[in-house]
């Protein structure tokens, strides 16, 4: 036997939340980022489908009502073989698994057979999706309590509630899964003796950018929904508290409130963007569709025995030279590989004819961060134009280094050439579009449905990884939102609807999102 066969596997049960990717745990996320194989379910939010682990095996378990993938016997069987196998196996499950989540019969097959697990609770729907309508479940002047009651019919289409009990305890009910009972529900409430103007209300997919609601009264509201076409997955509330939604309605007034946003970044440089919109209440999906490789890691050894002739070059020349950059990734692996090689800047830096040039702003702050200010950046933010900046400031005396992507733009080159300026075009990383799978299916599935606003490309490279990762879509139906005129030509070609930021930053990219939600 391996040793790793001989490893013990364990399960984790995992709250996903409610669909706001702000209200999943910090716990969760970490238990989720080591996990060797997920067992998902059909309501955790596309924001959190993007963030699985991509070495994990997936395993989309899909249960809804009345339409399960996979029965529940036998997602029960697949956590506890899994886990026999030896791997660290998370089931992640919308809401809390310990509310009507059917957490408890998954742990009880593993108990049973010897198998470790813990509980990663989550934020339940029946609080977050309240409020997030602005409904409290408790209030000191309505009611003192609250009770969550399932909705889920019995195979005989009744449900096994008291509803007498209910409605004698004076207090802010409920109900979860429980739309195609809605005209049960209320009439069951009725009859026990509910006043029929009690304020209640329908919440379809609480906490995510599709939030909606009806408040009526138990009486009117079936009628309101139908009325709305209210659909699952939603809460229920009945309750004084209800009337309060109005005034308290809180999240659908931020800028952004209903914009779902797909950021094709890579991973390493998306947050900013990302921060910035969700601060103003747009739903965004972190789908990096490229990667990065450094040189010393590619199987090609020329490649990288390039880049160290290279490095070497201007580590040690006293030459007229000017170092340049054209992405944040070709500094940050410039520098990783100087370190890895034992190299001082301090050769680079004593040559008092070196000079450094980047393409914009972003690779500027990474340059910066290693106290290095450069001489030159072209005011747009192109490889055209840096081309021109460095022909206009550069004679031949200099040696230009471009130190960047491996498939980088030819037209820094051909001014180059044009002015007989000599170069050395230095690969210090390759670009890896991503691989397809079961996440990118329900994201091409919500692509294709309308279901994703915008998807934002910050670079050529990234509408490449976009196109190859969904090759059957129908880019026609994608927006994309554009950092600038190269990025843009690249989705044009592909028949994107196109919108381009009047900057080459991630501001000018966030205001060009508000001006579009301004004229809607």
């Amino acid at each position: 036997m391996t040793q790793e066969q001989n490893r013990t596997g364990k399960v984790w049960l995992v709250g996903a939340g409610t669909g706001d990717i702000g209200l999943f745990s910090q716990k969760g996320m970490e238990v989720l980022q080591n996990a060797e194989v997920v067992v998902y379910d059909a309501l955790v939010s596309l924001e959190l489908l993007a963030l699985l682990p991509e070495h994990a095996e997936l395993i989309n378990a899909g249960k809804r009502s009345n339409n399960h993938l996979i029965p529940q016997e036998e997602i029960n069987r697949i956590l506890l073989h899994k886990a026999q196998e030896g791997k660290r196996v998370v089931r992640l499950k919308g809401g809390d698994p310990f509310v009507f989540g059917r957490g408890g019969e998954e742990l009880e097959l593993l108990a049973n057979h010897g198998i470790s697990f813990e509980i990663v609770p989550g934020i339940t729907s029946s609080i977050a999706v309240p409020a997030y309508n602005g409904i409290p479940v408790t209030h000191r002047d309505y009611t003192s309590s609250f009770h969550v009651i399932t909705g889920h019919k019995k195979k005989n289409g009744s449900l096994d509630i008291d509803f007498k009990a209910l409605v004698d305890l004076n207090a802010t009910l409920v109900f979860l899964m429980g739309v195609s009972a809605l005209e049960y529900i209320v009439n069951q409430l009725m009859e026990a003796g509910i006043d029929p103007a009690m304020p209640a209300a329908v919440l379809e997919k609480g906490t995510t950018c599709r939030q909606r609601r009806v408040v009526a009264t138990v009486q009117t509201l079936k009628k309101k929904a139908d009325e709305a076409s209210m659909e699952s997955p939603a809460v229920i509330v009945v309750g004084r508290v209800c009337q309060l939604a109005d005034s308290l309605a809180w999240f659908e007034k931020k800028p952004l409130f209903g914009t779902q946003v797909m950021v094709t970044r890579p991973k390493e440089r998306i947050s900013s963007l990302v921060k910035k919109m969700r601060a103003l209440g747009a739903q965004v999906i972190e789908l990096p569709m490229i990667s990065t490789v450094p040189a010393c890691c590619l199987p090609e050894t020329d490649v990288y025995e390039k880049l160290c002739s290279a490095m070497d070059s201007v580590c040690t020349t006293k030459e007229k030279i000017c170092v340049t950059f054209t992405s944040p990734q070709g500094v940050k692996h410039f520098f990783a590989q100087l370190k890895d090689r034992r190299q001082d800047i301090r050769g680079l830096l004593a040559n008092e004819h070196v000079k450094f040039a980047v393409i914009g702003q972003g690779t500027r702050r990474e340059l910066e961060n290693y106290c290095i200010f450069p001489e030159f950046m072209p005011e747009e933010y192109s490889a055209k134009e840096l081309g021109k900046l460095l022909v206009a400031e550069l004679d031949p005396s200099y040696t230009v280094y471009l130190f960047r992507a491996e498939e980088g733009s030819q037209e820094v080159l051909f001014a180059l050439s044009g002015a007989n300026i000599p170069y050395q075009d230095v690969p210090v990383y390759r670009t890896v579009y991503r691989t397809g799978g079961s996440v990118m299916e329900k994201m091409e599935e919500a692509l294709a449905q309308g279901e994703i606003d915008y998807v934002t490309f910050t670079s050529a490279s990234t509408v490449k990884g976009f196109v190859n990762s969904f090759p059957a879509l129908d880019y026609g139906k994608v927006t994309a939102l554009c950092i600038g005129g190269e990025t843009a030509k690249e989705a044009e070609k592909y028949g994107m609807k196109i919108l381009v930021s009047m900057k080459a930053t991630m501001d000018s990219m966030v205001e060009l999102l508000l001006e579009q939600k301004g004229l809607e």
